[in-house]
């Protein structure tokens, strides 16, 4: 598989398939949603944007980064939305980093978002897909977020060897700046939890799809069966 690494500001135009990493914390959030029993996410431009869906729908379910702020139901925190009950809702949800790599890429012709607790799946999906060239769009600090980057790298080189080790990817995840500022309280709307929860591999069997419906960029978990023979 070719792979290529690029931030945000280096999407020139969209790829055909594009990977958004975002581990800390957007796309492990969207994969604990889907765990705790969201039927979709849906990506929102802005913060504005996400509280006018809210109002048009106040069952759904919106979250931001940073503190808790109104018209907000939660924040960007894995930590904290474990213990949400979700079933058959829709979230939406509004990040620093993470959802605007995924709109950027809306064009593509698959779209899948991702972190460590999904990474398992989404290279299956490459591979199941047979997908020849990847563009992995690495979606914090402009593309050089260590723990994006590791994450992204994983993923390429599983969906070419189911037998990659892990162990490195994790590391350097773990070491990261994003790590510190959430250890350390930097960032608000943070669970002491956050961290580990983001480095915590494959603990959810599907990836994350991204569609365009009704021009609103919508996420949904995919369940990947495995190659047979």
């Amino acid at each position: 598989m070719d792979a290529r690494f690029v931030g945000i500001p280096e999407l020139a135009e969209a790829p055909s398939v594009a990977v958004v990493v975002d581990v800390m914390r957007a796309f492990t959030v969207a994969a604990w949603a889907f765990g705790q029993g969201a039927e979709k996410i849906v990506l929102a431009e802005s913060l504005d944007d996400a509280l006018a869906l809210k109002a048009r729908h106040p069952d759904w379910v919106a979250l931001k980064d940073g503190p808790p702020a109104p018209g907000f139901d939660t924040v960007n925190s894995p930590g904290l939305l474990r213990s949400i009950d979700l079933g058959g809702r829709t979230v939406v949800q509004k990040t620093t980093a993470g959802t605007v790599g995924a709109l950027a890429v809306k064009e593509a012709s698959l779209v899948l978002c991702a972190g460590f607790v999904v990474a398992g799946a989404t290279a299956l999906l490459l591979r199941v897909r047979e997908c020849d060239s990847v563009t992995f769009v690495v979606t914090g600090e402009d593309g050089h977020a260590d723990e994006d980057l590791a994450c992204a790298q994983y993923i390429a080189r599983r969906a070419d060897d189911a037998g990659t080790d892990a162990a490195e990817f994790l590391r350097r995840a773990g070491e990261s700046r994003a790590a510190a500022e959430l250890t350390e309280g930097v960032r608000q709307g943070t669970h002491p939890d956050d961290v580990a929860l983001c480095l915590e591999l494959d603990r959810f069997p599907f990836a994350m799809v991204a569609t365009l419906e009704d021009a609103l960029m919508v996420l949904r978990p995919c369940t990947v069966p495995s190659p047979t023979g």
